[in-house]
């Protein structure tokens, strides 16, 4: 079952990643289930083409069917409803989500598949909360001996005072974020305290809480983690920016930033950010697949950033050119993903 959609801002990034997990996926190994999830939570079996998943009108043309995740164990199933109110069970192998941020990223969905028994593909339940929450991921970062930026955590209850003390303490320019929150929604660079208030009641629509993070000098790269026990590293990436920060516009239209896959940074250097990214991905009991950021100073120092248990998919993305780059193809990464699950 290959899910995507969901009730979540990154929905149409869903479409295009699982479109292309099904274009690519090997059709003598596996046959793929699709199930789309509207934007309203509703969940459906489609039957037609991938190509429809991209554009968003999958919905349209009566080629989705109803469906529920069977929480019989013994099943491992999904139940299909037919016009004529009769339910039929398909045992299903293995759940691939391929959704970004909330309701999908975060562990809610895993932990309903994991519930039905069905495994699956990717991070668990605790990998995925941990990662998706940008301040207990670091916590867990800082305890294996990574660098992290310094941050400071907030609800709506906070002392506003408190809160721009503590933003004097980091120094600007600082970033709000939303804590659970991908794609880079909600984020502000913030360059002196005239524009924090602004910045944080933006990362409040996006969840209850917040964060305040120190701004990194240096540049972002990033590596393709695949496997549970062997892990395999694809080559590491690096975004080079004219201004501003890898917003959601950057990431997915790359007006005015490049990444460069392998980074143009030493041999030795690229094998401590790889060593550092399996660090972090153990740390945070990741398995599957995932994606490391981090940032790299002046100094060559390496900072945790982020993981995305669930990172982009397309054919441009950068996990599966990072992977590609170091001579796995596409459909081998989704095959040795599905190959993992349980």
């Amino acid at each position: 079952a290959v899910i995507f959609g969901g009730c979540s801002p990154e929905y149409g990034v869903s479409l295009q990643s699982a479109a292309a997990v099904i274009k690519h996926m090997d059709r003598e190994k596996y046959e793929p289930f699709p199930i789309g999830i509207t934007r309203d939570g509703d969940w459906f079996y489609y039957a037609g083409e991938a190509d429809r998943i991209t554009d968003d009108s999958w919905r349209r043309g009566g080629a989705c069917i109803p469906v529920a995740v069977s929480l019989n164990r013994r099943e491992k199933s999904i139940l299909l409803w037919g016009e004529d109110g009769r339910i039929s069970p398909v045992k299903i192998d293995a759940a691939f989500p391929v959704l970004h941020g909330k309701n999908g990223e975060d562990g809610t969905v895993q932990g309903l598949f994991e519930l039905a028994g069905i495994p699956v593909a990717g991070c668990g339940v605790l990998a995925s909360a941990l990662c998706m929450d940008k301040d207990r991921a670091h916590r867990m970062a800082k305890e294996a001996g990574v660098r992290v930026p310094q941050s400071c955590a907030y609800g709506r209850n906070m002392d506003s005072e408190a809160v721009v003390r503590q933003a004097r303490m980091i120094g600007y320019p600082l970033f709000v974020k939303p804590v659970r929150a991908g794609s880079s929604y909600g984020i502000t660079k913030v360059r002196d305290e005239r524009e924090l208030p602004a910045a944080i009641q933006l990362a409040f629509s996006y969840d209850e809480t917040i964060i305040i993070e120190e701004c990194i000098s240096g540049f972002e790269v990033g590596c393709a983690v695949l496997g549970a026990e062997e892990l395999t590293v694809g080559e590491v990436d690096e975004i080079e920016l004219a201004e501003g920060f890898f917003d959601f516009t950057e990431k997915y239209n790359l007006k005015t930033s490049v990444i460069h896959v392998p980074a143009r940074i030493s041999g030795e250097l690229a094998e401590r950010v790889k060593a550092t990214a399996k660090v972090i991905y153990r740390a945070l009991d990741c398995r599957g697949f995932a994606r490391v950021d981090m940032f790299l100073t002046e100094r060559e120092e390496i900072v945790f950033n982020e993981v995305n248990t669930i990172p982009g998919f397309t054919d441009h993305s950068r996990y599966p050119n990072m992977m590609k780059a170091a001579g796995i193809s596409f459909g081998e990464v989704i095959t040795r993903i599905l190959e993992e699950a349980k």
